[in-house]
């Protein structure tokens, strides 16, 4: 897949291509559908289908404070935009005049003088321009005027496990991420959820109850720190789940993680209040190696419970022991 970060390069995207644009985070099975659409009417008019997104969110630049967490790097982004059909990809940087313009505007600088698409498709909830003012609607209105078609895809919904039917979006996968819930939202992203992030030293505490973690850095600038939204860190708890390492983020986020685990989000309220977060994968395989250094990405499968306090160090054994074996339960089916 092409990638085009300056404005100035979309002369080099042949005229008469097929258009999706938006934000595109997590790239779940909403997504799927409307590229699955556009690359269906590409095919059909021997046409590029382009895929325009934003980076970052516009709302890191128009109101940090209500900027959400992402679902995965850039990176991994663009890779499965390329999967599910994209030739090219228009990376436009979240700039306050661009995020600015009117819908008009927008339309007529980037589409009919920039990409000049013969169609494009988009979601009904697709909004643009100042303020989101424009509609999936004026996009129709304004582009239809100029001889471009845009097609509309209804949303996509899903059924879970409990048997409840939801509407798939970026916010909804967020809520599940933050309750806890990967499994519900490995349903919408139509994979597991994949936290990626640098692999740090930890306490050693691991280690000496019998069971050594790798340690990912709760402050790696893909993951949320000093109020800035980075990547979303899933509710504190213990899951199940799949390990890949790599020497770096294009690595982790292009493989197929692999290695069972047991992973811990929380603070070690065992060892006392005001603990720092940790994020730690107990591998759950023999002969692990020395990763420090290196990257690492969690795929988690499946909740398995909260975090709670222990009277010792013992009572806190016994329970990482039967939370490994439950891991083993939950993933034998996954890596067979």
């Amino acid at each position: 897949m092409q990638i085009i970060r300056d404005e100035s390069d979309l002369e080099k995207i042949k005229r008469g291509a097929v258009l999706t644009i938006g934000n595109f985070d997590g790239v779940h099975i909403g997504h799927q559908a409307i590229l699955s659409v556009a690359k269906r009417i590409a095919g059909q008019r021997q046409a590029e289908l382009v895929a325009m997104t934003f980076q970052p969110h516009p709302l890191s630049i128009l109101n940090p404070e209500k900027a959400p967490e992402s679902l995965m790097p850039a990176v991994l982004k663009e890779r499965l935009l390329a999967e599910f059909g994209a030739g090219i990809l228009f990376a436009a940087k979240s700039e306050p005049e661009l995020l600015s313009l009117a819908a008009e505007d927008f339309v007529e600088r980037f589409i009919v003088k920039g990409i000049r698409p013969i169609a494009i498709v988009e979601g009904e909830d697709f909004n643009f321009g100042r303020k989101r003012t424009g509609t999936v609607h004026t996009l129709q209105k304004l582009a239809g005027a100029r001889g471009i078609e845009v097609v509309i895809v209804e949303p996509k919904k899903a059924k879970l496990a409990n048997g409840e039917t939801v509407e798939v979006s970026s916010t909804e996968i967020r809520n599940m991420i933050k309750e806890g819930k990967v499994a519900d939202a490995a349903v919408l992203l139509s994979k597991p959820y994949r936290l990626i992030g640098n692999i740090v030293s930890g306490r050693g505490k691991g280690k000496q109850l019998g069971f050594p973690t790798l340690n990912m850095d709760p402050t790696s600038h893909l993951l949320r720190r000093a109020g800035k939204p980075g990547q979303l860190i899933p509710a504190e708890g213990v899951y199940a789940g799949l390990v890949e390492i790599g020497d770096s983020e294009s690595d982790v986020c292009l493989t197929r993680a692999k290695i069972p685990a047991a992973f811990s989000i929380g603070r070690a309220a065992t060892y006392g209040a005001n603990q720092s977060l940790l994020i730690e994968a107990h591998l759950l395989i023999d002969n692990v190696e020395q990763f420090t250094g290196r990257w690492m990405a969690m795929d988690f499968i499946e909740r398995i419970r909260g975090q709670q306090k222990f009277g010792s160090e013992k009572e806190l054994v016994e329970q990482i022991d039967k939370d490994c074996r439950k891991a083993r339960q939950i993933l034998c089916s996954v890596v067979a």
